[in-house]
């Protein structure tokens, strides 16, 4: 159950992780924001990035094995790296219609999956 609720609370922080690290860049098309200066566009991100930490911070305490969760420190971050990536692949295909995904790409992701191997080998 801990690792279920680490893993939906990483995908949850990472979402709005991404939408405050990239999704400004599609400000330019939104009517309300098209005039806004960087300043503005930083306070909106980190206003985006509050629920993040609202969401990471739970997540690595709850599955932190010196909590009682079931995973290290090690372990704890290579799955937020793969989700990270999950989540931005997803929100980059979607969102932004000039990007592809492409072979190296997933002979990088394939890569991480390696990472998550040697990761959890005990």
């Amino acid at each position: 159950m801990k690792a279920f609720q680490t893993i939906l609370l990483l995908v949850l922080s990472n979402t709005f992780m991404t939408f405050a690290w990239y999704g400004h860049l599609k400000f330019k098309e939104m009517k309300f924001t098209e005039n806004l200066g960087l300043l503005s566009i930083i306070l909106i991100s980190w206003g985006i990035a509050f629920f993040e930490y609202c969401l990471m911070v739970p997540a690595n305490r709850i599955g932190y094995k010196l909590n009682g969760g079931p995973f290290s420190l090690m372990e704890l971050k290579v799955i937020q790296e793969v989700i990270t990536l999950v989540v931005f692949t997803v929100f980059s295909l979607t969102l932004f219609k000039t990007e592809t995904f492409k072979w190296n790409h997933l002979a990088g992701f394939a890569c991480l999956v390696l990472a998550v191997y040697f990761i959890f080998k005990k």
